[in-house]
């Protein structure tokens, strides 16, 4: 019997270690097989001193301020004018809402879709108090050491630059582009781009424009990021996240701090309690969607347990669920994430605020809805505190994630193909933009909506956007510029019949 027992355990053992196998090896690569192509040739100085130029203007935007630093903003456009002639004789030019561009390529074939290419002119500010951490003034444009230092260096002036410089040397050689190609560049990115990409899409939509597919800053090409690959991956987000910050305010008795309340019944612990609920109770996450095929197509090219892993779900998806969750990065592409941002209450140490005040912002995964989220907090405060003693409300501004651009179509396969070619090491995959971008605002023209930067970053990289040290390696802007010279060449193509 015990002899049956063990024969019966080792034949489960091994069906198991077969099935596991099997569905590994099923799981073969992904990657487009593509011919190499010659470097292009880019004067990485002249381009990094352009981009210098470019980073010197102090083009911080502002939600409610739209002067705010216009000056700046008309500035680096003159610089543009004059650092991109053939572009600003070829191309039509627009100002938008004040001071957002956009600028029209017409192309050689009208009834073919036009493209187009985003990026932003505003930048975020410097935190007060972190200048001098910098190692080069946050807007001296410094070129040092191969990389050009400052803010907006990389987000999102080196995106919108080496479009213009990919346009003039494609405007030099004497191309012309058979579909329409639109630059479109916001000047409010940084704060929503409601005066901006908003505004230019509503322009296009009245003009009946509806675009092929729209590229905009976005996932990058990652050295050392992800765990157990080997090689880069290049990552195109195919689709955002949505936005949603709900504002929760608590009501109590307002008193002296000598003779405080029942236990867990002033303003500033309840708001503490519903706090807490929030933080605790998320909304549930899983290895799917855009997250899931992101994986799937990653499984084939990793070593190890990591591949058996990805590639059987079916068993270790919890297991692998927990390690993801576990890094803020990934934990990110799996939920609705909840990020507790704001609190006030209280204005003298010895008295009882009679109210308390929180924001909680939320970052909305495809699939679910505004409504859902609000719903949520709704049911996890309540049931924290008593339902008569709060209230909440969304703030302006909020949107639902975008649709997702379909990965088996020719916009994502030129896509996929032009960034093989330009990073010849890098693997392919979908990806999850988790911030906010311009591109968000032209759902209703295009359906095949890609976010891509193409630079190289490895860990430490991220640590700088938004954040101390931003820079951009010159040797890393120039393969930005050979990507979207490659891209512009080859996107606008009229599709063969």
């Amino acid at each position: 019997m015990i002899k049956k027992l063990v024969f019966g355990l080792l034949a489960l053992v091994l069906l198991l270690v077969a099935t596991l196998g099997v569905n590994t090896l099923r799981k073969g690569s992904r990657q487009l097989d593509v011919a190499p192509i010659a470097v292009l040739a880019v004067d990485e100085a002249g381009a990094a001193s352009r981009l210098s130029e470019a980073v010197r203007f102090r083009t911080i935007s502002s939600r409610d301020d739209a002067r705010l630093n216009a000056d700046q903003f008309t500035q680096f456009q003159s610089l543009v004018q004059a650092r991109f002639p053939k572009v600003h004789a070829a191309l039509q030019r627009e100002v938008v809402g004040d001071l957002s561009l956009l600028y029209t390529w017409q192309g050689s074939k009208p009834n073919a879709a036009p493209i187009m290419f985003l990026a932003h002119q505003d930048v975020v500010p410097v935190a007060p108090g972190t200048e001098k951490d910098w190692t080069e003034e946050p807007f001296s444009g410094a070129v040092k050491d191969g990389f050009v230092w400052g803010r907006g260096s990389w987000d999102d002036k080196g995106n919108l630059m080496s479009q213009l410089e990919a346009v003039e040397m494609l405007l030099a050689g004497g191309f012309k582009p058979e579909r329409t190609v639109y630059l479109a560049f916001g000047a409010d990115e940084e704060v929503g781009g409601r005066r901006g990409a908003a505004r230019i899409a509503a322009l296009l939509k009245e003009r009946a424009v509806h675009l092929d597919f729209v590229i905009d800053e976005g996932l990058l090409v990652l050295d050392g990021v992800l765990p157990g690959l080997t090689k880069p991956a290049a990552l195109i987000g195919v689709a955002e996240k949505g936005y949603l910050s709900v504002v929760l305010k608590m009501s109590a008795t307002p008193g002296h701090s000598s003779m405080p309340p029942k236990k867990g019944t002033s303003a500033i612990a309840m708001m503490s309690a519903a706090l807490k609920r929030l933080d605790d109770e998320q909304l549930p996450g899983g290895i799917r969607g855009v997250g899931g095929e992101m994986f799937d197509t990653i499984a084939p090219e990793m070593g190890g347990f990591g591949r058996v892993a990805l590639s059987n779900l079916w068993l270790f998806g919890p297991v692998v669920q927990k390690q993801l969750e576990a890094a803020a990065s990934t934990n990110a592409m799996l939920r609705t994430t909840t990020a507790l941002t704001i609190v006030n209450a209280g204005n003298k140490e010895n008295v009882l605020p009679g109210r308390a005040e929180a924001t909680v912002n939320f970052r909305i995964l495809p699939g679910d809805t505004k409504e859902q989220v609000m719903d949520h907090v709704r049911k996890q405060v309540s049931q924290a505190v008593s339902g008569d003693q709060f209230e909440l409300f969304a703030l302006p501004g909020a949107v639902d994630a975008s649709k997702v651009a379909p990965t088996d179509s020719a916009q994502y396969k030129t896509l996929n193909k032009t960034i093989r070619e330009v990073f010849p090491d890098a693997l392919v995959a979908p990806g999850l933009m988790v911030a906010g971008t311009d591109s968000i605002h032209y759902g209703d023209i295009s359906d095949h909506i890609f976010k891509f930067s193409p630079v190289r970053a490895n860990a430490e990289d991220l640590k700088r956007f938004h954040g101390t040290n931003e820079r951009l390696a010159t040797k890393n802007y120039a393969d930005a510029i050979r990507f979207y010279h490659r891209l512009l060449g080859e996107a606008s193509k009229a599709a063969q019949p």
